[in-house]
């Protein structure tokens, strides 16, 4: 999907680590969430309160959650999915536009 349609955006964007992750918040009629944002080229960790989905629109990363010891390699057109209640880490290689769905379950 190349656009969202028929949603609320923050005016306010979501600023981390000195503004090298950005992203806005997206509020579906269904009640549901998503961020897009932007990620530059460096390393990250990110905490979770619920399982996450992060699609990857453009760029490249590598990925792990936390407790395990393999990176994955996640580019353009890819995604991965994040446990509730855990953390991951990033390593952005280069400039990766995302869109990530918070799943309550």
């Amino acid at each position: 999907m190349n656009k969202y349609t028929n949603v609320e955006v923050s005016k306010l964007a979501n600023i981390y680590f000195e503004g090298k992750v950005i992203s806005r918040n997206i509020f579906f009629k269904d009640g549901s969430k998503k961020t897009l944002g932007v990620m530059f080229v460096g390393e990250y960790e990110f905490k979770t309160i619920s399982r996450e989905i992060m699609e990857i629109i453009s760029g490249k990363l590598n990925f792990k959650v936390d407790g395990t010891d393999n990176w994955q390699l996640i580019k353009e057109g890819m995604s991965f999915n994040v446990p509730k209640k855990s953390s991951f880490k990033v390593k952005v290689l280069e400039l990766v536009q995302y869109s990530c769905s918070y799943i309550e379950e």
